[in-house]
């Protein structure tokens, strides 16, 4: 590695020094990545992964919401601190954990992770990591709902720390820009089109009334008056949703009143996203940025022109890498036996 020239304090030192601070990062990532393995728990806890997927199928072939709940609830967790379960930790006196963070207040599928840690424990206590259940929990539920599948080799540790703050700053918000969701994925390490396939998870979302209402209502973009809406929304979808699912605030409507995000197929993993976005019919003003960078614009557009098997390999393409983001491993973390709460010394 070049050594920094220059005085200390110097913009030239500075610069050597926060490159040299990059390089570091980059490799400690790279390290803990390299340290997860399939059949981490083969010889420790045969037989988790089926017994995890058993259990996954079944319910969400009975709710098939669940599988929404699980992959926003692992998405979530990755975005802060990395995915280390983080985001299962309870708030303490100490400080307000992430799943009371404003951005998290709307997420479920907490107690179901629960319920699959529970039965982990039982085969093989204190083995197995809640970040670990969580990763294969989100990639069963996608693969039960008829979507696809895709590696997910385990060895995380969970996390010790939790915080509200992160949450909120670390998290992607309904309202952002282009740029300013591109640049959030490169702090994981994840790319423009890991950004363009990762939002097509939405094919199986719903969204609350809060978090777009402003593109109903009072828009900038449109004028002044409360009655103007986002341009860029497609009108007749805008009336809709003006009419029948979040009516105007003076008249009373619920903030946490849901709708779909994939009108008429929310429970089918497949392109109905992508083809709603290129009709100017998404609901988040971040759904709709993807239209406003050229080449993010093309891979929406070539993708809904093939079968839904490609976007199904670049789906489980970018989760798999999601789910390597910023990972602990080793001595860097603990295993949770309770998902909410971190291990007390006499543990």
């Amino acid at each position: 590695m070049a050594m920094a020239t220059g005085r200390p304090g110097s913009s030239s030192w500075r610069s050597a020094v926060a490159m040299a601070m990059v390089v570091v990062v980059a490799s400690s990532v790279a390290g803990a990545r390299g340290q997860l393995r399939m059949g981490f728990y083969a010889q420790s806890c045969p037989g988790v992964e089926r017994l995890v997927g058993a259990f996954v199928r079944e319910h969400v072939r009975r709710v098939p919401t669940v599988a929404a709940a699980l992959l926003r609830l692992h998405f979530h967790d990755c975005f802060v601190r990395g995915c280390d379960a983080s985001v299962l930790l309870n708030s303490t006196a100490g400080g307000v954990a992430e799943k009371d963070a404003p951005p998290n207040l709307t997420l479920r599928g907490f107690d179901f992770v629960d319920r699959v840690k529970a039965l982990v424990e039982e085969a093989c206590p204190g083995v197995v990591s809640c970040a670990d259940v969580l990763a294969l929990a989100a990639r069963d539920a996608v693969a039960a709902i008829g979507g696809p599948s895709w590696r997910v080799p385990t060895g995380r540790r969970d996390g010790t720390v939790s915080s509200m703050q992160e949450a909120i700053d670390e998290i992607p918000k309904p309202s952002m820009s282009f740029k300013e969701l591109a640049d959030m994925f490169a702090s994981k390490g994840l790319g423009v089109r890991d950004l363009v396939w990762l939002s097509g998870a939405h094919t199986i979302g719903i969204a609350h009334c809060s978090s777009f209402a402003d593109r109903l209502y009072g828009h900038p973009g449109a004028g002044a008056s409360n009655d103007t809406t986002d341009p860029f929304l497609d009108a007749a979808y805008a009336v809709n949703l003006r009419r029948r699912k979040c009516r105007a605030p003076n008249g009373g409507y619920a903030e946490d009143a849901i709708v779909e995000m994939d009108p008429g197929s929310h429970l089918s993993f497949d392109l109905g996203y992508y083809r709603a976005l290129l009709k100017h019919r998404c609901l988040l003003q971040s759904d709709a940025a993807l239209l406003s960078d050229a080449a993010a614009r093309a891979d929406v557009e070539s993708v809904v022109a093939g079968p839904d098997e490609v976007f199904f390999q670049l789906f489980a393409r970018s989760m798999a890498t999601l789910g390597t983001v910023q990972v602990k491993t080793g001595a860097e973390g603990e295993v949770r036996r309770n998902c909410a709460v971190v291990n007390s010394p006499s543990n």
